[in-house]
């Protein structure tokens, strides 16, 4: 089984869930300013919505994602040593992976999530519009 492959494949993933909750909310709040209707679509708010409320919840209960986990089981499926790395772990985990105390993640997220919030609020999402005359 190509675990090392597979742990890249997660890697890449988490690297993807990253981008639609922090890009989400720039593209929520620059959408609206810039007149973009799609990016109050139902769906995509309460999929972001849930992203980074999945997220806070997760560092509230001291829990690590569960991406984070299966890549992790996955590198040592594949007998990866720590330090050893491809090149796709060795980018992204640059760019995702801090070390930190717990703590400050929680804090992170929570304040992100209490953005999230207020972009709700100010910007409410729309149901039921059709977004193809946005495009």
């Amino acid at each position: 089984m190509p675990y090392q492959l597979l742990a890249d494949a997660v890697l890449l993933l988490h690297f993807g869930v990253v981008l639609f909750v922090v890009g989400g909310l720039v593209v929520v709040l620059a959408g609206n300013w810039l007149g973009w209707r799609w990016v109050n679509d139902w769906w995509f708010r309460l999929a972001h919505l849930a992203a980074i409320t999945v997220v806070v919840v997760q560092a509230w209960l001291g829990q690590l994602c569960p991406l984070t986990t299966l890549e992790s089981w996955l590198r040592i499926q594949a007998g990866a040593a720590a330090y050893e790395q491809s090149f796709i772990e060795y980018w992204l985990q640059k760019l995702i992976f801090y070390e930190a105390p717990f703590w400050v993640f929680t804090l992170a997220y929570t304040a992100f999530a209490l953005l999230v919030v207020l972009a709700w609020w100010r910007y409410p999402p729309q149901r039921g519009r059709s977004t193809s005359d946005d495009a």
